[in-house]
C-alpha cells in the first residue's frame, strides 16, 4: 500500500518536535511573508524554542493542562501557540473566526476554554463578548506589542517564557487517550458539536498519514488551521515529515504566494483545484491557445505511451503560474471531478484526492503516487477498518469506520456520540462502497440522499459532478422536486453562472446531455437559475 520511504513512527507530539530539534536543528521548518512583504524563515530549533517558551508561561501562569482556543487567521505565532498546548498537558481548541458573535460564545463556553489566543483582527470581537464568556481567564493576542488588562501580548508573554525554567513544561504531558484537540463541527443542524480526539489520535494520523503518501521538502498551507485537514494532517504531517510549511496569508494571494514560496506539495478542496483549472482554459482561450494546447497535450500523451515523460518542459509556462516545483495537490473535502484530475495529470502534476472526516482525524482513506484513480477515494489508511452497513443491491451502504484515528466521542454530549459509536465503528453519515481492491468510493452524504417514490436512491453530489461538466456552470445544487403528498418524484437543479444565459430551454438541454450516460430516472427536468453564488464554508464548500 505505502508509496513513501519508511517512516520510523512517533511516540507523542513532544518526541515529533524533539526529535526533529535534536536531529535537523537548523532545517527550515516555517516560512511566511510580513505586513512588509520580508519572507521570514524559521528552523526548527528556533521552532521549538519558541513552543518551549510559550509553553513555559502558560505553566507559569496556571494554564498548563487547561483548555485553551484559538481564533484568528493562519500565521506563525498559531503555529506556535498550538504546538505549545498539545506538547504540554493542555487541550487546544481552534475556533473558526468567521463564526457570528453568539456560535463564538457558545463554542467558548462550551468548551471551557481559559485562555484564549487570537489575532489582532479578532480582538475587538472577543472583546465585544468578553462578559459573556464563563470559562475564559485571559487572552493573549498576536501582533499586540503591550498588554492591555486580561489582553496579553503574545510576544511578551513568549518573552516571559524564555526567563523561566522549562523542565517542569517538558515533564507535563497527557495520557495518549486522554482529550488533545478539541474541534468543533459545524453547527448548520444545531449547535456545533465538538469532537475530542485524543494524542494516540493525532500521532497515529502523522505516522500513518506518512506511510500512505509521499510528502516533499516544501509544502505550502493555504486551509484554515482550524480545520482537522489542514491542522492535523497538513501542519502535523509535514512536521513529522520535516518539511518546510509555507504560510499562505490570504485565500486572495494564493497563486502570488506560490510563485513566491515554490512549493513542491499543497494541500487544497477541490474547488481550489476547479477555480485552477477553470482560469487556465479562459485564459487559454481568451489568448487564442487553446488549440495549440490541445496538440500539446496530444503529443505529450504519445510521449508518455512509449516512455518518455516531457510534461514539465512542454508545460513550463503552467508549471510557473505554481511556482515551477510543484508536484502534487493534495485534495480532501469533496470528490474530485475525473476531468479536473486528469488534466492536472496530463500537465505533470498530481491531484490526489481522499476522503476524511473530523471524527477521524480526519483522514480515513487517499490515493498516492503508486496508485491514483480519480473515480475513488483510495487506499485505507493503514491503522483503520472500514465496513459498508446495510449495502443495497449495488453494494452502496453507509461508511462505518474503526481505529486508531477514530475520536473519543463529542463533547459532554453522550446522546450524540451513542448516535455516531455502535460496537468500536463510527458511522460517518457518508454513504459508498469498496472495490474488489478495498478502495473506497464516496458516492454522497446520508442526509442528502433522496429517494424517489419509485424506490431508487439517488445521491445529488453524482448528479452535480455530472452537470459541473457543461463549461459555463459554475455552481449547482440537485434537489428533489415533491408532488403534494411530499413524495420527491424528480430532480431539480438550482444552478449559478457568472456569465448569465437568457435561454433556460438550451440550458436544461446541455444539462440533460452532460447526464446522457446516467439512467433515466437520475435525470433533470426543472432548471433553476440563481442571480448570486451559494453561500459557502472556510474550506469553500457550498452550504446546502
Amino acid at each position: 500500500m505505502a508509496v513513501n520511504k519508511k517512516v520510523r513512527d512517533y511516540t507523542n507530539i513532544a518526541d515529533m518536535l524533539e526529535s526533529a530539534y535534536r536531529e535537523v536543528p537548523e532545517k527550515p521548518a516555517f516560512r511566511y511573508k510580513t505586513r512588509d512583504d520580508e519572507i521570514v524563515e524559521v528552523s526548527y530549533a528556533a521552532l521549538y524554542r519558541k513552543v518551549e517558551n510559550l509553553g513555559a508561561a502558560l505553566l507559569e501562569r496556571g494554564f498548563g493542562n487547561a483548555h485553551i482556543a484559538c481564533v484568528g487567521e493562519n500565521s506563525y505565532d498559531y503555529v506556535c501557540a498550538y504546538l505549545a498546548v498539545i506538547k504540554g498537558a493542555g487541550v487546544f481548541c481552534p475556533v473558526d473566526r468567521e463564526l457570528p458573535e453568539d456560535e463564538l460564545v457558545y463554542v467558548l463556553n462550551n468548551s471551557e476554554s481559559r485562555f484564549v489566543f487570537c489575532s489582532r483582527a479578532l480582538e475587538a470581537k472577543l472583546r465585544a463578548v468578553r462578559d459573556k464568556l464563563t470559562y475564559a481567564e485571559a487572552f493573549a493576542v498576536f501582533g499586540r506589542s503591550e498588554d492591555d488588562g486580561e489582553f496579553l501580548s503574545f510576544s511578551k508573554l513568549v518573552e516571559e517564557g524564555k526567563r523561566l525554567s522549562h523542565a517542569a513544561y517538558d515533564a507535563q504531558h497527557s495520557e495518549p487517550d486522554e482529550l488533545k484537540l478539541l474541534v468543533y463541527t459545524s453547527g448548520t443542524t444545531g449547535s456545533a458539536k465538538g469532537v475530542m480526539l485524543t494524542e494516540h489520535n493525532l500521532i497515529s494520523m502523522v505516522n500513518y498519514g506518512l506511510r500512505l503518501a509521499k510528502l516533499y521538502d516544501v509544502g505550502m498551507s493555504v486551509l484554515p488551521y482550524h480545520h482537522t485537514y489542514e491542522g492535523v494532517a497538513g501542519l502535523l504531517g509535514a512536521l513529522g515529515n520535516r518539511s518546510c510549511v509555507c504560510i499562505n496569508d490570504s485565500i486572495k494571494n494564493t497563486i502570488k504566494n506560490m510563485q513566491i514560496f515554490k512549493p513542491e506539495y499543497v494541500y487544497l478542496v477541490p474547488a481550489f483545484a476547479e477555480a485552477f483549472y477553470t482560469n487556465i482554459m479562459k485564459n487559454l482561450k481568451k489568448t487564442g491557445r487553446d488549440k495549440k494546447f490541445s496538440r500539446a497535450l496530444a503529443a505529450s500523451e504519445a510521449l508518455r505511451k512509449v516512455g518518455i515523460d516531457q510534461r514539465r518542459r512542454i508545460f513550463a509556462e503552467l508549471h510557473e503560474l505554481f511556482g515551477g516545483r510543484l508536484k502534487k495537490i493534495v485534495c480532501g473535502g469533496a470528490p474530485i471531478r475525473p476531468e479536473i484530475g486528469e488534466f492536472f495529470d496530463k500537465i505533470g502534476i498530481m491531484l490526489t484526492g481522499g476522503y476524511g472526516i473530523t471524527e477521524c482525524s480526519p483522514i480515513v482513506s487517499g490515493n498516492n503516487e503508486g496508485s491514483n484513480k480519480f473515480n475513488t477515494a483510495g487506499q485505507l489508511l493503514g491503522c483503520v477498518e472500514v465496513k459498508i452497513d446495510e449495502p443495497d443491491e449495488d453494494g452502496i451502504g453507509e461508511i462505518c469506520v474503526k481505529g486508531d484515528t477514530v475520536m473519543k466521542g463529542y463533547y459532554k454530549n453522550p446522546e450524540k456520540t451513542a448516535e455516531v459509536m455502535r460496537d468500536g465503528w463510527f458511522c460517518t453519515g457518508d454513504y459508498g462502497f469498496l472495490t474488489k481492491k478495498k478502495e473506497l468510493v464516496i458516492t454522497g452524504r446520508k442526509k442528502n440522499l433522496i429517494v424517489l417514490n419509485n424506490g431508487k436512491n439517488i445521491y445529488p453530489e453524482e448528479i452535480e459532478g455530472y452537470i459541473m461538466r457543461v463549461p459555463y456552470i459554475d455552481e449547482v445544487v440537485v434537489r428533489g422536486i415533491k408532488n403534494e403528498h411530499g413524495q420527491e418524484i424528480g430532480l431539480s437543479a438550482e444552478i449559478y453562472m457568472e456569465k448569465p444565459r437568457e435561454d433556460i430551454v438550451a440550458i436544461l438541454r446541455d444539462v440533460q446531455a452532460a447526464l446522457s450516460s446516467l439512467p433515466s430516472y437520475k435525470t433533470v427536468s426543472k432548471i433553476v437559475v440563481r442571480e448570486t453564488p451559494f453561500d459557502k464554508t472556510t474550506t469553500n464548500k457550498v452550504k446546502r
